[in-house]
């Protein structure tokens, strides 16, 4: 390393670090134009003071839906003041009170009472609000298998798609926002009957779209020949491993963090995968440390286990936990959505069909992230 190699105290990579966040929303957009404007087509009925046509936006993580809804809820606020646009968060904001909650907040600039108030008494205020001041209410419920997995799902969607018929003039449209259509299995018939969604597919990025979509970011985030060509097509297998644009994202960052501790000017191929290794396991532990207990508990002995029939699988949490069947078949199904487990049929059963368990992570690192949470 010569001296012009060598970054000073005071210098840094990093020409804008804010383009490397996760919660970054980029001018440039590329790979979504068709998701973008079946968006725009569902919400354009609002802009006229009509009730949109809610939206179901399905794909994998990473794959740019909820950076697509906000993109176009800033379009949508920009050209009509009428519309009020809220996305929930439903791993953080998973009962009705909390959803219901969040959009008190951003109509009303405050918080509702935590407590001694009931869920009647917000949603009416909110409703009110919207008929007097002839507002319409795009709501966006990001993860919304995630009030299935509470109980709430079904509520906060009847509350929300059918308050025009106890409140006449209210004018709402939900976007549901899930990693898989099979997620909403515990929507009823009420709430199917009225939410009727416009289906948003996001495919996963191919690797050149990936790449294209790197490059813009390290562009902007370092300065000029910080990172290799080579290098960034390294972080683009990574991510092809993983299938979410956003491990690649926190990948750039953590490797301009490890060139920056040794104090090089440039990102070696030892910073990237020390990065990967850190970025790996950091967003596994971060989901896992939102399950619940009994899905923490099926979880580790399925790592314990390696590979596991469902019926020995289910004696040894039953035996835990004390929970049901139907618990323990919910919870299986969710880890599978969430691409914790794989939970394939085979013949191998003694009727002839059962699900062999395993996870789809390394049992260590699992394991890891459940000690620490």
């Amino acid at each position: 390393m010569t001296g012009n190699d060598i970054l000073l105290w005071d210098e840094t990579l990093f020409k804008d670090p804010s383009v490397l966040e996760p919660d970054y929303l980029p001018e440039y957009f590329p790979h979504r134009e068709s998701q973008l404007n079946g968006l725009r087509f569902a919400l354009k009925p609002a802009l006229r003071g009509m009730r949109p046509l809610n939206c179901l936006l399905v794909g994998p993580p990473g794959t740019g839906k909820t950076s697509a809804v906000m993109k176009v809820f800033g379009e949508v606020e920009a050209h009509a003041t009428g519309v009020v646009t809220v996305k929930v968060n439903c791993q953080i904001d998973s009962t009705r009170f909390a959803v219901m909650s969040r959009i008190y907040r951003k109509l009303f600039g405050i918080s509702p009472p935590n407590s001694g108030i009931a869920f009647r008494k917000i949603f009416e205020a909110v409703v009110n609000f919207l008929v007097s001041s002839e507002k319409i209410l795009l709501v966006a419920l990001d993860d919304l298998n995630y009030l299935c997995y509470e109980g709430h799902a079904n509520e906060v969607m009847y509350s929300l798609l059918r308050a025009h018929e106890q409140y006449p003039g209210t004018k709402i449209g939900v976007i549901g926002i899930v990693n898989d259509a099979s997620d909403l299995y515990c929507l009823d018939s009420r709430v199917n009957s009225v939410f009727l969604p416009e289906d948003i597919p996001f495919p996963r990025y191919e690797s050149a779209e990936i790449l294209d979509i790197l490059k813009d970011r390290v562009k902007y985030g370092f300065y000029p020949k910080v990172i290799s060509d080579e290098l960034l097509e390294l972080v683009v297998s990574y991510v092809e491993q993983t299938g979410d644009l956003r491990v690649g994202i926190d990948l750039l960052k953590r490797s301009g963090f490890n060139a920056e501790r040794r104090g090089s000017r440039t990102i070696s191929s030892e910073d990237v995968e020390k990065a990967y290794e850190a970025s790996k396991l950091l967003h596994l532990c971060r989901g896992i440390s939102l399950l619940s207990g009994p899905e923490k508990h099926l979880l580790e002995l399925i790592a314990k286990k390696g590979e596991i029939q469902a019926g020995e699988l289910y004696k040894s949490f039953h035996e835990l936990t004390q929970l049901g069947y139907t618990r323990f078949y919910g919870i299986v199904n969710k880890l599978q959505v969430l691409n914790y487990i794989d939970a394939d049929f085979t013949g191998k059963g003694q009727r002839g069909r059962t699900r062999i368990i395993k996870t789809k992570f390394r049992a260590e690192d699992v394991l890891n992230c459940l000690k620490k949470d």
